[in-house]
C-alpha cells in the first residue's frame, strides 16, 4: 500500500473496541484495495466474507484463504446451483462468520455486495444486519457485538503515488428495537423486518461516513469550494489551512457535505445558485488549466527536497543523471507499458485499475530486476571465461544490477515528478502574463463565492467529528513559521 500510495493515512483507531468482537461497514470504491487497507490498519484481527469466486482466483485466491476469508455465494454467480444449496451455503458461511465474531474477532464487509465507481452507495445487501443478528443469537457474554463504519477516502483512486484515508468511525448507536437478541419465539416477519431497518441503519451511517453526493458534478464542486476557500483564506490573511495532507482535505470536504444538507433544505435557492456560480468558476479555472492557488503567485518550482535534487542534476547533468536515467527507462519503460495495457485490457472499470496496477507492479518491476541482474551475472560468467583476468564476482554482479534497476526506476519517477512540476510552474507563469484580465475575473468570483459560502455558514451546527479543525472555516489563523 505505502508503495502504490503516496500518504496512507489512518484516523479512529481509538474507536475499535478492545473487549468484544463486532463488524465492520465500509462502502466498496476501489476493488480489492479497499480490504487490503483495512486489514493493514485494523488494531486486531479480522476475517472478511468475500464472494466465492474470488477465492479461485491464481495468487489472490491463495492470500485469501490464508487469512481465513469465508466465501459468499450470490446468486448472480451460482445460476448452476439451486436456491435451496445456495441459502445452505450461505448460512454455513455466515455461522463461520457469527462464531468468529463471538470470540472476539471483527468481519469486514462491503454491504453493498460490489465494487462500483459511483460518488455515492449502492443498494445495500443485507448479509450485514443478518451476520450482526447471527452473532448475537450465539454470543451469551454481556458484551454484544459492535458495528464500527469505516471511510475509505481515495484522492485518486486509480492514479500511482496519490493518497489515501482510513476512518474507523465510533460504533453504531442503534435504536432500542434493533438493539437485541434475536428470540427463538421471533416470527421469520419479525426477523426479516429488523434485518431490512437494521440495513438502512447502517446504510444511513454509511453515507455521513463516505459524504456521499449524488453525481460527480456536486462531489467535484464541494472540491472546489474546498481549494478555493483554502486558497482565498490564504490570500487575505496570510495563513494556511494547512490543505497538504488528506487528513486535513477530508475535513474540510466533511464540513462542506454536512453544510450542504443542512442549507440545502433551509436555503434552497442560495445553494442552486452558489452550484451554478462555483460550476462556472470551475469551468473556467479549467479551461485556464490553473488551481486556486495559482491566481495568486506563481508556483514553487520545487519543495526543498527537489530544489536540493535540482542542484543535483544542474551539477551532474552530463556526467551522472543522462546515463542512469536512461538506464532506468530501458530496464523499467517496458514493465511500465505492459502494467498500464494490463489495466486497460482487464479492468472492467476505473474501480479495478488500482488492483490490476498495485499487483501487476508489484510482481513484474522485481522480476525484470531480477531478470536484468541474472543475465549480468550470467554474461559476466562468460567474461570471466573468455578473460581470466576479470574477478569472478557474478554474484556481486548481478546483486548490483539489481539494486541500479530499483534505484534508477526510483530516480525515473522523481525526475519525471520534477519534470511536470517545473513544466507545470512554466505554464501557470506564461497563462498568468498572457491573460491577466482572466485572472482578475476569477479573482472577483472566487472572493464572492467564499463570501457567499462563509455566510452560508454563521449559526450553523456541524457534527462534533468534522468540527475539532478550525472553529470557523473563514477565521484568519497565523501561517506556521
Amino acid at each position: 500500500m505505502r508503495t502504490f500510495f503516496r500518504e496512507v493515512a489512518c484516523e479512529g483507531r481509538e474507536h475499535v473496541p478492545q473487549d468484544r468482537g463486532g463488524l465492520l461497514v465500509a462502502w466498496h470504491p476501489n476493488g480489492l484495495i479497499d480490504p487490503a487497507l483495512i486489514m493493514a490498519h485494523f488494531p486486531g484481527r479480522i476475517v472478511f466474507g468475500a464472494r466465492d469466486g474470488l477465492l479461485k482466483w491464481p495468487l489472490i485466491g491463495w492470500m485469501m484463504r490464508k487469512v481465513g476469508t469465508v466465501p459468499i455465494f450470490r446468486a448472480s454467480d451460482h445460476a448452476d446451483m439451486s436456491p435451496e444449496e445456495r441459502r445452505e451455503a450461505n448460512a454455513q458461511s455466515l455461522d463461520a462468520l457469527a462464531s468468529e465474531l463471538t470470540k472476539g474477532s471483527f468481519s469486514a464487509l462491503f454491504p453493498e455486495g460490489v465494487s462500483h465507481d459511483n460518488p455515492h452507495l449502492s443498494e445495500l445487501k443485507s448479509g450485514a444486519a443478518r451476520l450482526y443478528y447471527q452473532s448475537r443469537k450465539l454470543d451469551d457474554s454481556h458484551k454484544p457485538p459492535v458495528i464500527v463504519p469505516v471511510g475509505l477516502h481515495y484522492d485518486r483512486k486509480h492514479i500511482f503515488r496519490s493518497d489515501v484515508l482510513v476512518t474507523f468511525h465510533e460504533p453504531m448507536q442503534l435504536p432500542a428495537g434493533l438493539d437485541v437478541k434475536p428470540s427463538s419465539d421471533d416470527t421469520e416477519e419479525l426477523r426479516e423486518e429488523r434485518v431490512s431497518k437494521l440495513t438502512a441503519e447502517i446504510e444511513e451511517s454509511l453515507v455521513r461516513v463516505v459524504r456521499a453526493t449524488d453525481d460527480w458534478q456536486l462531489h467535484t464542486l464541494m472540491h472546489r469550494a474546498r481549494t478555493l476557500l483554502r486558497a482565498e483564506h490564504k490570500a487575505r490573511h496570510g495563513a494556511d489551512m494547512d490543505d497538504a495532507k488528506i487528513v486535513s482535505r477530508n475535513l474540510v470536504f466533511a464540513q462542506i457535505w454536512h453544510g450542504y444538507q443542512a442549507r440545502n433544505e433551509s436555503h434552497p435557492d442560495e445553494i442552486r445558485a452558489l452550484r451554478r456560480d462555483t460550476n462556472d468558476y470551475h469551468r473556467l479555472l479549467q479551461t485556464m488549466r490553473l488551481d486556486d492557488e495559482d491566481l495568486d503567485k506563481d508556483p514553487r518550482l520545487a519543495s526543498p527536497l527537489l530544489f536540493g535534487l535540482l542542484l543535483l542534476q544542474a551539477v551532474f547533468v552530463y556526467l551522472l543523471l543522462p546515463p542512469i536515467l536512461l538506464l532506468g527507462y530501458l530496464i523499467n519503460w517496458p514493465v511500465h507499458v505492459l502494467i498500464s495495457w494490463a489495466a486497460q485490457k482487464f479492468s472492467s472499470a476505473e474501480k479495478d485499475t488500482a488492483t490490476v496496477k498495485l499487483l501487476g507492479g508489484l510482481l513484474l518491476y522485481p522480476l525484470i530486476w531480477l531478470a536484468w541482474g541474472t543475465a549480468a551475472a550470467i554474461t559476466h560468467t562468460r567474461l570471466h571465461e573468455a578473460f581470466p583476468t576479470i574477478p569472478d564476482i557474478p554474484i556481486l554482479v548481478g546483486v548490483i544490477v539489481f539494486v541500479v534497476g530499483f534505484l534508477s526506476w526510483a530516480l525515473m519517477l522523481l525526475y519525471n515528478s520534477l519534470a511536470r512540476q517545473t513544466a507545470n510552474a512554466i505554464r501557470v507563469k506564461l497563462t498568468r502574463r498572457r491573460r491577466k484580465t482572466t485572472i482578475e475575473r476569477l479573482h472577483v468570483q472566487r472572493a464572492d463565492l467564499f463570501d457567499r459560502l462563509i455566510a452560508l455558514k454563521e449559526g450553523l451546527v456541524l457534527p462534533d467529528d468534522v468540527t475539532d479543525l478550525y472553529e470557523d472555516i473563514g477565521q484568519a489563523r497565523p501561517a506556521a513559521g
